[in-house]
């Protein structure tokens, strides 16, 4: 009698367990989604991951350390899906035309919040003050561009254009911040370093980055950055290191976004033309990591298309705001993999450049100038055909 019951318990189990199968939709296919980890991430690693996605969903209100005055109230609600931003959520900064500095850090720079808790009062830009608007950039792939050596990145630099391509890349040199502390392999130019995160590569580290985006975008201080944006006084964390360290592994752990489509042959011949009028020359196609103590990221190539270098952009895309040794043109190359995903996170429609102004691929080519001028009338001598077959690999990435 035993035996009988515990044969229908499992039959029962099978038959439940396998309607409720047929229930759950399928998951998605891995080339279509941003989120999820790199490959030979330890058991521990993946734990850390799982508490760094947790935090990266936190929301913050005025009872757990919510401003006063902040521009969001979490991570996620800038970068959903761990994608690009939209317009809508957009944070402006200002104050800062040259490399002397911002000089309104007392009247609410370098950025601006303009959302504030019950009782306090949003920030307003200074009149008259220039202004850059920057929409949140994808976050998947973080780690294998921070593990890419300083070296490397100089090597693709260029500043007296010695190969007459019209193109000078140069990394952004910065001072670092108090809190952060230089790789072991870190390259000097008069005591600063080179930044590689954010529209003007203004951060040198993912941890810095961080940090940052804690304080200027959500209001909330750490030990790190203890100074509260509305006061200016330093108060008690409001987040601790613990949670810190995580998010920041979880950015590191990000896995790099999957190219779809790869041996059509619409996209292979895109790719061709895609290297023929010279877009390759700033959004290098391939890249390699150097050490790093997670084994995922360590000696890996991968195919991001950015040389993480600054670039001339001409003055349509000049926004009267620098950091670091930045000019108000010049711009990080924006790593180019996650491209066709990138409507997934922004509403059904594409907002591509710092400030989301182009509404297509096609019209964020045409508004590159500077450096990139010579690649635009190249792409704008196609064929409508041949500019689609371009479009179609770009959208692969």
């Amino acid at each position: 009698m035993k035996a009988n019951c515990t044969f229908l318990i499992v039959i029962f189990i099978f038959f439940f367990a396998t309607a409720c199968e047929k229930l759950l939709p399928d998951s998605p296919d891995e080339n279509t989604v941003l989120d999820g980890t790199i490959e030979e991430l330890s058991t521990s690693e993946t734990a850390k991951f799982l508490r760094g996605d947790i935090a990266f969903a936190k929301v913050f209100t005025a009872n757990t350390g919510l401003g006063p005055l902040f521009v969001s109230n979490s991570c996620i609600s800038c970068h959903a899906g761990d994608g690009k931003g939209h317009p809508a959520t957009s944070l402006i900064r200002f104050g800062q035309t040259d490399e002397t500095g911002n000089h309104f850090l007392t009247q609410g720079g370098p950025q601006l919040q303009h959302r504030a808790i019950t009782g306090f009062t949003p920030e307003n830009i200074p009149f008259g003050v220039p202004q850059a608007t920057f929409i949140a950039p994808s976050n998947t792939g973080l780690g294998f561009l921070e593990a890419v050596t300083d070296d490397d990145i100089l090597a693709l630099a260029d500043p007296d254009d010695k190969d007459n391509d019209g193109i000078s890349g140069v990394p952004n040199w910065i001072t670092l911040a108090d809190f952060v502390t230089p790789k072991a392999n870190a390259i000097t130019k008069n005591g600063k370093y080179i930044g590689r995160f954010g529209r003007k590569a203004g951060a040198y580290d993912l941890f810095n980055q961080t940090v940052n985006a804690y304080n200027q975008d959500m209001g909330v201080v750490s030990t790190y950055s203890p100074k509260d944006t509305y006061s200016g006084k330093e108060l008690d964390p409001e987040v601790n290191n613990a949670e810190i360290a995580d998010l920041v592994h979880y950015l590191h752990t990000l896995k790099a976004p999957i190219q779809r489509n790869a041996d059509v042959v619409e996209v292979k011949e895109g790719k061709a033309l895609f290297i023929k009028i010279q877009c390759g020359n700033c959004h290098t196609p391939i890249m390699k990591t150097g050490n790093s103590t997670i084994q995922g990221l360590s000696n890996k190539t991968f195919a991001a298309y950015t040389d993480l270098l600054m670039h001339d952009m001409g003055k349509a895309l000049d926004d009267n705001y620098t950091e670091g040794s930045a000019k108000t043109y010049e711009w990080r190359t924006t790593p180019l993999w996650g491209l066709g995903l990138s409507k997934d996170s922004q509403g059904g429609k594409i907002h591509l450049l710092h400030d989301g102004r182009a509404k297509s691929i096609d019209e964020a080519i045409v508004l590159h100038g500077g450096e990139a001028q010579k690649s635009r009338l190249q792409y704008s001598a196609l064929s409508a055909k041949e500019k689609q077959t371009l479009i179609t690999f770009l959208e692969s990435l």
